[in-house]
């Protein structure tokens, strides 16, 4: 199934950048692993895809323990500070970053590490109030003249969550914001590469509007069952 998915899920970027004149050499596709098990994830892997999203620090531990460097991680979710110890020993890029005191401790943990921890803001581009992300132009800008001090951590892009909706309106105006203020930052010296917006439902409207990352679980791995643990499955 997940093999027959993932073809599927390139045959539509694949159709989806043609048609938007772009190319799909430009779009890292990220599998959203959480909560599936370490079969779930070889056979994805086996089936070409080398990038995998998690959402829970201890899980990205605990499956980065199991697997290594085999694949390529990285944190979607949202961090604490108590739990950035194991983000950045795991993570090639976190995406999730929305704090000066974050950015701090991310750069803390990289020195003990012995690494650039690469990062993306997350913005609040959408109206519900369950979205992480900053949401002020004024803060997203003194967040990323921040880490631009930091000598262990490099901001590559930025990260959105769409609303949640059916109005293709709403979703495509949540991208476009995004879009807009990567130019805005690039503008100002900050030569920001990455833009992580579009996830299964709505990742045909991210390509159209320049995303350079999707985070697509369901797509590939089918639903979730959140009634086990991922070590079951």
């Amino acid at each position: 199934m997940i093999a027959e998915n993932i073809k599927r899920l390139r045959e539509s970027i694949q159709a989806v950048c043609d048609a938007s004149g772009r190319s799909s050499d430009e779009i890292k596709l990220i599998a959203v692993s959480k909560y599936f098990g370490i079969k779930a994830i070889t056979e994805a892997n086996e089936n070409g895809i080398t990038d995998f999203g998690e959402n829970k620090a201890q899980e990205l531990r605990d499956k980065y323990n199991l697997i290594g460097d085999k694949v390529t991680w990285h944190f979607i979710g949202t961090l604490q500070k108590n739990k950035v110890k194991y983000v950045v020993k795991a993570a090639s890029l976190i995406h999730s970053v929305d704090s000066i005191d974050l950015a701090d401790e991310i750069n803390k943990q990289a020195v003990k590490n012995d690494k650039v921890q690469d990062i993306l803001l997350e913005v609040k581009t959408s109206f519900e109030e369950t979205k992480a992300g900053v949401a002020e132009e004024e803060e997203i800008f003194k967040l990323a003249e921040h880490c631009s001090t930091l000598e262990n951590v490099k901001l590559i892009g930025l990260m959105t969550m769409a609303p949640f909706t059916d109005d293709e309106s709403l979703i495509r105006k949540s991208f476009t914001e995004l879009r807009k203020l990567k130019d805005k930052l690039n503008k100002q010296g900050f030569n920001l590469t990455e833009l992580s917006m579009g996830m299964t439902s709505d990742y045909k409207i991210a390509i159209e509007e320049g995303s350079t990352m999707l985070r697509i679980g369901t797509a590939i791995f089918g639903p979730r069952d959140y009634s086990k643990d991922w070590r079951e499955l």
